[in-house]
């Protein structure tokens, strides 16, 4: 597996990361043996970076993950846990929680269910816009310094928040959406990221699906599914959005590549300090991520992919107006 460095203050990771929320949340009914065989292969494969948060399955993801890491080495992995969101019962959605006291109590419920005495990367979720980032970053410091986490991330803000959080302790990485139909942290968060030392973990590089060559237009989205409520996967929106899809497919084809193959490597081609996370959940679809790795684009492809997608020519926002709000990211 080749390696990357996560920013400038992080370890040397894969340069492919795996992220398991599908594995337990937000695409339907997942097979969790699957999911557990899925993480043991990632993991057999050189992927280190293993992307969870304890919203995901009401916890339950973090418990998947512990049993994919039974019985191997604590350092084969780079754990990254996400805290911060509020759920009710019923799976809904009740905000943010980043108060100095609710960071520690997370925390100290994701070492639990993980089975762990470290977290390597805990993040914020969203940024809270009741408590200043330099409380939450705070707070993550003194788990630090307790032994409790070994690096602090960011997920989904801004430069301001950026900087804000990179004056209080070194941040390694933010995790962020980034794919050939959503680059808007080109503009501004990724130089800003570049100039502080800070890392890209980029998610949704395949848009949910949508640039994998695996989606149709008459595909049934079953309950449970966030897709089912994501503007680009609307009707009046998924025909545009597929056919990007299908004129990526054509590009790939030509190199004996998979579309998926083609969006992973194009995300991956941004940068050194960028690791694509892919959300695989079956040894099937890991297989052909990694096979991304061995795809080298050259100036006529890129030339070649811009045409099929160029940038800004998706249909809908990638998330619904409600949670597009609570994106410091999108401000």
């Amino acid at each position: 597996m080749i390696t990357r460095p996560l920013g400038a203050t992080g370890p040397a990771v894969g340069a492919l990361g795996l992220g398991c929320m599908g594995m337990s949340d937000l695409y339907g009914p997942a097979d969790r043996t699957e999911g557990i065989a899925t993480i043991r292969a990632a993991l057999d494969a050189g992927v280190t970076v293993l992307d969870t948060g304890d919203f995901y399955g009401m916890g339950d993801n973090e418990l998947l993950v512990a049993e994919a890491l039974r019985g191997r080495a604590r350092d084969q992995a780079v754990i990254s846990v996400k805290f911060g969101a509020l759920r009710d019962a019923d799976g809904g959605w009740l905000g943010f929680d980043c108060r100095p006291a609710a960071v520690k109590n997370f925390a100290a419920y994701s070492l639990k269910r993980l089975g762990t005495d470290h977290i390597d990367v805990y993040r914020p979720a969203r940024l809270d816009p009741a408590v200043p980032i330099e409380d939450t970053i705070g707070a993550i410091a003194e788990l630090i310094q307790a032994g409790h986490v070994r690096h602090i991330g960011l997920s989904e803000v801004g430069p301001e928040t950026l900087r804000r959080a990179a004056a209080v302790h070194p941040i390694v990485d933010l995790q962020i959406e980034y794919s050939l139909i959503s680059r808007g942290i080109e503009a501004e968060i990724l130089p800003v990221c570049r100039e502080l030392g800070i890392g890209i973990t980029a998610y949704g590089v395949l848009s949910r699906g949508l640039l994998s060559g695996h989606w149709s237009a008459d595909r049934p989205i079953q309950a449970g599914d966030f897709r089912g409520h994501s503007p680009r996967f609307a009707p009046e929106n998924l025909g545009h959005n597929l056919g990007l899809a299908e004129a990526l497919s054509a590009v790939a084809a030509a190199r004996g590549a998979s579309a998926a193959q083609v969006a992973i490597a194009w995300v991956a081609h941004q940068g050194q300090d960028i690791v694509p996370l892919v959300g695989a959940r079956s040894r099937e679809r890991l297989a052909e991520a990694l096979g991304a790795l061995d795809l080298e684009l050259s100036d006529v492809d890129l030339e070649a992919i811009e045409r099929a997608v160029p940038a800004d020519s998706a249909a809908g926002p990638r998330y619904p107006e409600p949670l597009m709000a609570h994106l410091d990211s999108e401000r």
